[in-house]
């Protein structure tokens, strides 16, 4: 009998040693969260369940200094919880200096749903993201990004106010690939005017990683202007379409564009790639694209300025779909969407000549002018509005 009981006593002791294993594992996992919510200026993280719909997604709210947070959402399988907080705190992050560049009175936020496009979509799932996000009470509005449409969100609409990016049949204001591509023009010529003294892009070479919604705009926008367009996409269909409109348009693959003998790499679709290897294999003059994160890491940007490889913000860059949806949460308007898009030449242009002036990365340069903006707006703050208070 004392054996038995000893070894009770001894399964017990063991239990609660997993018990408290367990919770200081998930204490660490907790505090890692806060750790790197620190690190980037993060306000806010949302994590968000329904089991009935199988929605799992996290949303993220970077700084919300020049008002609520603004950003996409994307449906991505990620493999792990900790890849989706990472992506999501990064674009969110992101947004804020996209919305400073941008000059739209919004914060910084993105949304990231955890799950296949092509398999886990329900109008379920985005009614229950729509009262998740709805419960933020308009610090934070959403509307499409990778793995999304903007028929998704008609299902999300229906619980919150908090949405748009929208179908015009719905209220919305349509493809914000339009200004997007618009927008990455804009860069191209300023890019163009900086480096050789003229808007033309006539007889020069373009390399575009990714010609979905908006790369594909970019390519009729370059064909017009009598660009040359080198281009490659995971989809053969893609570039099958491409060349069918524009039979002098060349293929190469995905993984080997970024070394294309060009005048302006453009990527169009991934993150993250101007990386350690990437960086030393260009053979460009210019980096200028649509994709979001283009940069793995700052000292990236920091290398391409040794290398006197010009770079274009990212998110300054494709600002225009941003630029839309901004306009569509006040009251949309075509002609002021495009004309705001347009100013991305003349923003950029002072961010090439600042990163001349004082020989700084354009990266450096630009993350400068939103800091700048943002303490001009918390000052700006500090000066009461009264009863009527709308900040």
């Amino acid at each position: 009998m004392a054996m038995k009981v000893l070894g009770s006593n001894q399964r017990t002791r063991e239990k609660e040693n997993t018990t408290r294993s367990e919770e200081m594992d998930q204490q660490s996992r907790m505090e890692d969260v806060f750790k790197l919510m620190e690190e980037g200026g993060h306000q806010q993280v949302v994590f968000c369940r329904d089991p009935g719909s199988g929605l799992k997604a996290i949303i993220a709210i970077h700084d919300t200094t020049m008002g609520p947070a603004l950003g996409g959402c994307r449906m991505i399988p990620y493999p792990s919880t900790e890849e989706a907080l990472k992506d999501v705190l990064r674009l969110s992050r992101g947004m804020t200096y996209k919305c400073g560049l941008a000059d739209v009175d919004y914060g910084g936020g993105k949304a990231v749903v955890i799950g296949d496009p092509a398999k886990d979509k329900s109008p379920e799932l985005f009614r229950a993201l729509g009262r998740f996000v709805g419960g933020l009470n308009g610090r934070f509005f959403t509307g499409t990004d990778m793995g999304t449409t903007p028929e998704d969100f008609v299902h999300a609409a229906r619980e919150s106010k908090s949405f748009a990016g929208l179908p015009e049949s719905h209220g919305g204001s349509g493809n914000t690939a339009i200004p997007t591509a618009f927008g990455v023009m804009q860069g191209f010529r300023a890019t163009a005017r900086h480096l050789w003294g003229t808007d033309s892009l006539k007889g020069k070479t373009v390399a575009l990683q990714g010609v979905g919604k908006v790369g594909a705009r970019v390519v009729d926008h370059l064909v017009e202007e009598g660009a040359r367009c080198v281009i490659a996409d995971v989809s053969p269909e893609r570039t099958d379409r491409i060349q069918a409109r524009h039979p002098g348009v060349a293929v190469m693959h995905v993984e080997e564009i970024h070394r294309a003998d060009c005048d302006i790499f453009a990527p169009c679709a991934i993150g993250g790639v101007i990386n350690d290897e990437t960086v030393e294999e260009l053979r460009c003059q210019a980096v200028v694209g649509s994709a979001n994160n283009q940069l793995e890491a700052d000292r990236h940007g920091d290398r391409l300025h040794e290398k006197g490889i010009l770079y274009a913000p990212d998110y300054l860059v494709n600002a225009g779909g941003l630029i839309q949806v901004a306009d569509e949460l006040e009251g949309y308007n075509h002609e002021r969407v495009m004309e705001k898009t347009r100013g991305i030449y003349d923003m950029l242009l002072r961010i090439y000549e600042l990163s001349r002036r004082e020989d700084l990365p354009t990266c450096r340069a630009a993350d400068r002018l939103v800091l700048e903006r943002l303490q001009r707006t918390t000052d700006l703050k500090r000066i009461f509005l009264g009863l009527d208070r709308r900040s």
